[in-house]
């Protein structure tokens, strides 16, 4: 588990989590997550929710704020959470 924070205006490379899911819970600010095989599906969470993101599955979070970071928890089942990150930019 870490802190991550998502700048105001910031989004992420699309990316996917070879071998391993993640959970996250949004501490405060608004964020997107665009996410399936063509980032062809979209969830917008606040402060209190919940985003599962199953292993393999494309995703790229964004922060929906020009002037409000976000703040989340994110836990993942790989202990080497980095190691197994393959980066999509062909889909942003």
């Amino acid at each position: 588990m870490h802190l991550g924070f998502v700048p105001p205006g910031g989004a992420a490379t699309p990316h996917k989590h070879d071998g391993h899911e993640t959970a996250i819970y949004v501490v405060s600010g608004r964020a997107g997550v665009d996410y399936g095989d063509r980032l062809e599906r979209r969830v917008e969470v606040g402060p209190g929710d919940f985003v599962y993101i199953d292993a393999g599955v494309p995703h790229r979070p964004f922060n929906l704020s020009d002037t409000e970071p976000v703040e989340y928890v994110v836990a993942r089942t790989d202990p080497h959470e980095d190691e197994s990150v393959v980066l999509r930019p062909e889909l942003g």
